[in-house]
């Protein structure tokens, strides 16, 4: 059982993508993205396999989860900074964890 200390271990923020690229070298389909997570935290790169359901330009300016105290993982060419939040779907394909935008949150606000 993971204890509440545990789960504080972790640091899940939120961010703004600012840049979304294909990632060709992968194995299989992800995109390269940068996220702003505001001043604390500071802009951050990940790679996320969720190419099925969103178009880049439908990642802009998305607000994500990430967790960014994490070590940095080579994927190919490439380092992942921080994972990126997301869920399986009925196919098992990774659907992004969003914040409620309809409310103003902070770029870096901690996840509790």
């Amino acid at each position: 059982m993971a204890t509440i200390d545990d789960f504080q271990k972790l640091d899940i923020r939120v961010g703004k993508v600012v840049q979304v690229e294909d990632f060709p070298e992968a194995r299989k389909p992800l995109y390269k993205i940068t996220v702003d997570f505001g001043n604390e935290i500071g802009v951050k790169k990940s790679a996320v396999g969720a190419t099925h359901l969103y178009k880049r330009e439908e990642l802009m300016d998305k607000m994500v989860l990430g967790l960014v105290n994490m070590d940095p993982k080579k994927i190919g060419p490439f380092t992942s900074e921080f994972l990126t939040l997301g869920v399986s779907d009925e196919e098992n394909r990774c659907v992004l964890i969003i914040p409620d935008t309809m409310k103003k949150v902070q770029l870096g606000a901690k996840l509790y």
